[in-house]
């Protein structure tokens, strides 16, 4: 079929929940996606960051493949030999006492909600139904109920309610606005490192370090989402390596499977974690084998190959290098790793046209917030690369 059938049946048969961009991918590799008519274009958005390795990394295709040949999926009634081997690789990766696997980024949110508060009321002695969680302004965890009720973005929330409470919002990158927030009954702060889906927003140099002091100082649990800033996206293994911290709670998913499969998890201190008892959180899916095999191949890839320390490298190279367009409607450009936003002044008139046309010259990417294009490549990009996709910028936004 043509690309223009396959848009007709999805308009006709879909739900209209999703604005993509007319092009009909089938084909990846690496850096690189193909169409359905066989052109070629540079991914710059890396599935939201779900594809750091590179589309179909063959390593993680074997234990895929080999995983599926074996035992695919027991659920947790039993035990199988992939979970335990996850477990300690992962703990041992990022400095973790204690596991908790999903599927969706949406889950793991779900689930970290559920356990900070059962930590509130059994440990620190919250009332019950009293336990409050802070959050911030133009924060993006998902899209249950539970998550776009403590949203500030109206498109997320309009038509949704009514919402759970137990949420405070607060200002993003405010330290002293975290401070004042916090009550007896508060339990944890829930911060994204840096806000992706906002537009790539960047907290100054040192804030996660004060709400970590502030956190320890209440007694509540600091939880940073890195779903999205997680694995290698900012040029650390976790964004929190840049303050210098250790959150008390984790959340990761999107690359844990190289785009594979759907993987979360929640990564805990051992005090949070262990107020789960048998029977009070579980999934069918989450903790598969399947699921397992994939995960540990992503991970093993994403450190052996080096693929931190490239985005680091290529991330610096290719910020530097769209700093010096020069267009009096570019408003900001700012970044860490190969987390990169552009930002346009209003009287621009959105991102979306810089987007369609990237798309004519070969390069994928997608508009954020209307005026904000994010430039989000897979790890394993070249300089080589780098340097034919700024040319085709340059000669869009230029």
């Amino acid at each position: 079929m043509k690309q223009s059938e396959y848009i007709e049946l999805e308009n006709r048969f879909g739900a209209h929940n999703y604005k993509p961009l007319d092009v009909v991918l089938s084909k990846g590799e690496g850096v690189w996606v193909w169409d359905v008519d066989g052109n070629k274009y540079l991914d710059c958005l890396s599935a939201y960051s779900a594809v750091n390795q590179g589309h179909c990394h063959p390593k993680i295709r074997e234990a895929m493949i080999e995983q599926a040949n074996k035992l695919t999926l027991t659920s947790r009634a039993f035990r199988n030999d992939q979970l335990a081997p996850l477990y300690q690789e992962i703990c041992e990766l990022t400095n973790s006492h204690k596991v908790l696997p999903m599927n969706s980024g949406a889950e793991a949110v779900e689930s970290v909600i559920k356990t900070v508060r059962k930590w509130g009321y059994q440990v620190k002695g919250v009332p019950v139904d009293q336990a409050e969680i802070i959050v911030c302004e133009d924060n993006f965890h998902g899209r249950t109920i539970t998550i776009v009720g403590f949203s500030t973005d109206p498109t997320s929330r309009t038509g949704f309610g009514p919402f759970t409470p137990g949420f405070k919002i607060i200002p993003f990158g405010d330290a002293e606005a975290l401070e004042k927030a916090i009550t007896p009954n508060t339990v944890g702060f829930l911060v994204e490192p840096i806000q992706g889906e906002a537009g790539v927003k960047i907290p100054a140099s040192g804030y996660l370090r004060s709400c970590k002091a502030i956190c320890e100082k209440h007694n509540i649990m600091l939880i940073l989402d890195e779903i999205q800033t997680g694995l290698g996206r900012t040029g650390k293994l976790l964004a929190e390596e840049h303050d210098g911290i250790e959150a008390d709670l984790t959340l990761v998913g999107k690359a844990l499977s190289g785009g594979y499969y759907p993987v979360s998890a929640v990564l805990s201190n051992t005090e949070v974690m262990d107020v789960l008892q048998p029977g009070e959180h579980g999934s069918t899916f989450g903790g598969n084998p399947l699921a397992c095999a994939i995960a540990r191949a992503a991970l093993k890839v994403l450190v052996e190959e080096g693929m931190v320390e490239n985005a680091e490298k290529m991330g610096n190279y290719f910020l530097d290098l769209l700093k010096q367009i020069k267009n009096p409607l570019i408003k900001d450009v700012r970044g860490k790793g190969l987390m990169i936003g552009v930002e346009f002044k209003a009287e621009a008139g959105g991102a979306r046209q810089y987007c369609e046309k990237l798309r004519e010259r070969g390069l994928l990417c997608k508009e954020t917030h209307d005026n904000i294009i994010r430039f989000a490549p897979p790890l394993v990009i070249t300089k080589d690369i780098v340097d034919w996709a700024v040319e085709r910028i340059q000669a869009v936004i230029g």
